[in-house]
């Protein structure tokens, strides 16, 4: 959920600052297009790792996991007095689908995001997507790893690996961000200062990243722990011969859970100040961010031009993300596959 009204510099029409969507004008020009070569490479990279990597019974699950992340970034949490969080998404896109596609999924989000709800500027999308996507499921995914050697070798291992791995991604994330303030700040903020507030904050966030995250990879092993790539290693004792479900059925029940997310329970979402907004306002910064170029767009702020009801506006503007977010996603990695089939047939 979004917080409306003046930020930055007091004028209504500016785009809100949440999380680590980063407006334009937070980094120098040269770090935003340095950012973006490497996002786009590495985006790139993932586009073209999804056509092998994904079997066709699977690909429908980076559509959902599109979508699902997409609602669950609609859900700021409570972490401290004043302060809210939501999930970034990235260790849990990337245990669930591998890392690859994990930083293609939550990409595609955070672009949707810029595009068509004015969330996170254009012109930091490069550094918006390497801090929300990539270093998050990367990252994530290397943590997991590491603990999974240091938890039982089981599914209530891999539950645990995932909470404790996806938690530390908030803060590599946040870690990230202050690295490329210190080589492209717009304000006369010291690095140690942004450092140590992004961190503090973060760190709590990601404590809600961590009890997330570990509650859908729960959800997903005990319907299908087959889709699991972070379980992939598990024999079926060592999951307890968990029960499965159809996986028509499992991509309609997490669609439906999405969109139920997306259209009521964001209603509900706390509406304090986000992680970089709380960082920004505190450090005297966020008056350098920029209007966003979309500002006035049908989705703007996660509200439905056109509809005087506030609820109403929000539920559509989510479930139109919902929509859209699973449709890219579902799409572009259905047209790699089939890419791929065609090259090597």
């Amino acid at each position: 959920m979004r917080t409306y009204g003046a930020v930055c510099s007091g004028r209504e029409d500016l785009a809100v600052i949440v999380a680590l969507h980063a407006p334009d004008g937070f980094l120098e020009p040269s770090v935003a297009a340095l950012t973006g070569v490497i996002a786009a490479l590495i985006v790139g990279r993932a586009v073209h790792a999804s056509g092998t990597e994904l079997g066709d019974r699977r690909i429908p699950l980076a559509g959902v996991s599109a979508a699902f992340i997409f609602a669950a970034q609609m859900l700021n949490f409570p972490v401290a007095s004043g302060t809210t969080g939501h999930l970034l998404g990235g260790a849990l896109a990337a245990i669930l689908l591998g890392p690859w596609v994990g930083a293609l999924v939550v990409a595609i989000v955070v672009i949707v995001q810029a595009l068509v709800f004015a969330d996170g500027g254009l012109t930091a999308l490069g550094y918006n997507t390497i801090n929300m996507a990539i270093v998050p499921a990367f990252g994530g995914w290397a943590l997991f790893r590491g603990f999974r050697r240091l938890l039982p070798n089981n599914g209530t291992g891999v539950v645990g690996a995932s909470a404790l791995a996806a938690g530390a991604s908030v803060v590599l994330a946040a870690m990230m961000f202050s690295i490329e303030w210190l080589f492209g700040a717009t304000a006369p903020v010291p690095f140690d200062t942004v450092f140590g507030a992004m961190v503090g904050v973060h760190v709590l966030i990601g404590i809600g990243e961590g009890l997330i995250t570990g509650a859908v990879v729960g959800a997903v092993i005990a319907a299908r722990p087959d889709l699991v790539v972070g379980a992939a290693d598990l024999a079926p004792n060592e999951l307890r011969h968990r029960p499965n479900v159809g996986t028509r059925t499992f991509v309609l029940a997490s669609l439906l859970v999405a969109v139920f997310l997306a259209t009521v329970v964001s209603q509900f979402a706390a509406s304090a100040p986000d992680g970089l907004e709380r960082v920004a306002d505190d450090l005297g910064f966020a008056d350098t961010a920029d209007e966003h170029t979309f500002g006035d767009g049908l989705f703007a702020d996660y509200a439905t031009r056109g509809l005087d009801n506030e609820s109403l506006s929000l539920a559509v503007a989510g479930g139109a993300g919902v929509a859209v977010t699973l449709f890219v996603g579902w799409g572009l990695v259905s047209a790699q596959r089939r890419i791929r089939g065609s090259a090597t047939s």
